[in-house]
């Protein structure tokens, strides 16, 4: 179907955060639980249309979680430039905020929100009790010419992505599997086509890429998960399969005390987030919360590369 000419109705709410902004936030769940709230950050381009079926799966397993949309996506409103890790960090802590979440929280992050994962854990260290990263990149991959090259080149994609959805060049593709790669039902599955053809959402998408690098430096300068923290890497393929940055995206599971790493055969990058192959996501964040019930104690699986 065609993109639509008014955004779809939101699920979720809007939050204000302060200076007269708001931000988009989805949560799912039981209203109260004594496990860790699921923090879920959407990769490049995503918003928390993305996390819909995770979400589904996670509320089903009596677990709460939170997906928003970072400033200028989906239905948030802009913030100040640059959008960088640091920005998109503080807002997320002024969400929290205002929506009375103290934490404790489980991370997890698809894509390019590895570096807002890692970013968010550092400034908030005493709040964070387990990672999850999903097919996700590290502020290390950046020291690969193959990774940075990628990165610049995909830069100047988003830059066209942004020049034509303004130009509605965009809208008629909505319909196609461009619109959804992930494969989402229902309102979420509007919401991902809307956005997709949007050319607010796709300028401040754009904008963000463009700050990819900035984000992974930040990142890097904050420092590594602490080892005593349980971090979980789900990722497409099967450990058969070698390159080298399988080996950058599994080191932050290898350098933990607590570290699992999953393969999702026959998932795609975007697909892994549907409800076909979420179900080892909804392992990873379990795996994480159970050694955040159990303060890190007892054994711990792991799936070597």
């Amino acid at each position: 179907m065609p993109a639509q000419a008014t955004a779809p109705r939101p699920r979720g709410r809007m939050v204000e955060i302060g200076c007269g902004r708001t931000l988009h936030a989805v949560s799912a769940g039981p209203a109260s639980s004594a496990r860790p709230l699921v923090l879920l950050e959407a990769g490049a381009f995503g918003f928390s249309a993305d996390w819909a079926a995770v979400q589904d799966k996670l509320s089903h397993r009596g677990l709460r979680s939170l997906a928003y949309d970072r400033a200028g996506l989906g239905f948030s409103q802009p913030g100040p430039e640059p959008r960088d890790g640091d920005a998109i960090a503080r807002d997320l802590e002024k969400l929290l905020l205002h929506l009375g979440e103290p934490g404790p929280f489980v991370l997890c992050g698809h894509s390019m929100a590895g570096l807002h994962v890692r970013l968010f854990a550092a400034g908030n260290a005493a709040r964070v009790v387990g990672v999850v990263l999903v097919d996700a990149t590290t502020p290390e991959a950046m020291d690969s010419r193959m990774i940075s090259g990628f990165v610049q080149h995909f830069g100047t994609a988003t830059r066209l992505a942004a020049w034509g959805a303004e130009a509605g060049l965009l809208a008629p593709l909505s319909g196609t599997g461009l619109g959804d790669a992930i494969g989402l039902e229902g309102a979420p599955g509007m919401e991902k086509r809307w956005a997709f053809a949007n050319p607010g959402h796709n300028h401040w998408a754009s904008r963000e890429v463009q700050c990819w690098a900035d984000s992974a430096r930040e990142a890097r300068e904050a420092g590594t998960f602490d080892p005593r923290l349980p971090v979980a890497v789900i990722l497409t393929g099967t450990a058969a399969e070698r390159n080298g940055f399988r080996g950058v995206q599994t080191a932050p599971a290898r350098a933990s005390n607590h570290g699992l790493i999953d393969y999702v055969a026959g998932a795609s990058h975007a697909t892994m987030l549907n409800g076909v192959y979420a179900d080892a996501i909804i392992r990873g964040v379990e795996h994480a919360m159970g050694l955040a019930v159990d303060d890190a104690g007892g054994s711990t699986s792991r799936a070597e590369p």
